[in-house]
């Protein structure tokens, strides 16, 4: 079956989840909370790959195909959806592989200031005090300090979804990506998803933003997060004081390094500042 392939990637807490919710109400669509098929894809190469017995049984075109072949596999069953949106945080490290794979794709990635994420974090443990999530073990858990410093590490939830989106946003395909801000998907989505479907030069939906419902509640429970992918029904921005001390709130927010839009191709929903039309699509020359 011929379909269109399209990434949702970015950073963790940040609306991809609502995201998700709010392109999977599309029936040509199937978008969903993150696959296992980065995880799959990278698993064959490492084990066809330099340095295994069976590397000389394959060439680069007989890998590709096995890659090729782990999506439609994977998505065989979505019969319906003229395209797919898989999400995983490690396809911004994976666009050189991607632009072979699927000439004509398109990424997603959703942002937020890192000082916000850390605040969700923070507010999704202190939630489940009884409940010590894997995210953690018994020294990194002690307080939101060294809570915080965990989650930004090159190989933690925050720091590696960081560093990868950083890659993509200087790489030589970044004008393939589209950076979304979660507090203007979650304050104005419908002019928000209407820039989304002009980036992916995909004919509109008439979404219900009302009614969005998304959940993996088993998914949560495995790694000791309970709500960690909940997608309320009505879509709205809710403002709140942070519960981080000043001092990390200021050094987390200063690594929005998007707000740079120097020596980069990508795209961004941003604001306007204007009554008519508050969030513009900004595209890079």
């Amino acid at each position: 079956m011929n379909r269109n392939y399209h990434f949702i990637s970015g950073l963790p807490r940040s609306g991809s989840t609502l995201l998700a919710g709010i392109l999977r109400q599309n029936p040509d669509f199937h978008a969903a909370m993150s696959s296992p098929v980065a995880a799959l894809m990278n698993s064959c190469l490492e084990q066809i790959g330099a340095g295994s017995e069976f590397y000389a049984f394959f060439d680069r075109d007989k890998r590709k195909r096995l890659t090729e072949g782990i999506f439609e596999a994977y998505y065989s069953d979505k019969d319906e959806a003229s395209t797919i949106f898989d999400t995983n945080r490690i396809w911004t490290a994976r666009m050189h592989q991607l632009v072979e794979l699927f000439p004509e794709f398109k990424m997603i990635c959703c942002v937020r200031n890192p000082a916000w994420i850390m605040d969700s974090f923070e507010r999704i443990y202190r939630k489940n005090p009884f409940d010590y999530s894997r995210m953690f073990n018994p020294a990194s858990r002690m307080t939101v300090y060294s809570r915080c410093e965990t989650l930004m590490q090159a190989g933690s939830a925050v720091g590696s979804a960081w560093t990868a989106l950083k890659e993509a946003y200087y790489g030589e395909h970044s004008n393939r990506l589209l950076l979304v801000d979660y507090d203007l998907l979650a304050t104005n989505p419908a002019r928000t998803i209407e820039l989304v479907y002009r980036f992916l030069s995909l004919p509109e939906h008439d979404h219900d933003f009302d009614n969005v419902e998304y959940e993996e509640n088993e998914f949560d429970q495995t790694l000791g997060i309970d709500g960690l992918h909940r997608v309320k029904r009505k879509v709205e921005f809710t403002p709140r004081r942070s519960i981080l001390p000043p001092d990390l709130f200021t050094k987390y927010s200063d690594m929005a390094f998007w707000k740079d839009q120097t020596g980069t191709e990508s795209s961004i929903i941003a604001p306007k500042h204007t009554a008519e039309e508050p969030i513009s699509l900004r595209s890079q020359p």
